[in-house]
């Protein structure tokens, strides 16, 4: 894969995500992000896959492939952020009293 080729891949999955997110309504996107974690990983395996295979004498593939890992990361570790947030959003009040204590 040369590397125009791995920047046009690059810069359809980004205009993709940002159109499915941004017609979600906003009051969707905590169940959205913590129902899609699996998808992060699956997106952070193939930035991985494609950082592997990527050509080590050309920069702009390296720097992609890095680029993809890392937001892919960042992505997946938002999610369970987020959803744990949400998941303690449920529990009742006494356990916050209990670790207060």
């Amino acid at each position: 894969m040369d590397g125009i080729a791995a920047l046009y891949i690059f810069m359809l999955a980004a205009f993709t995500g940002y159109e499915v997110i941004s017609r979600v309504p906003v009051i969707l996107h905590t169940p959205l992000m913590s129902g899609s974690n699996f998808v992060h990983g699956v997106v952070l395996v193939g930035a991985m896959v494609v950082l592997g295979h990527a050509d080590p004498e050309d920069p702009l593939q390296l720097a992609i492939g890095f680029v993809a890992v890392f937001l892919g990361a960042a992505n997946a570790a938002g999610g369970y952020v987020v959803t744990e947030r949400m998941l303690a959003m449920f529990n009742k009040g006494d356990k916050k009293k209990e670790g207060a204590q």
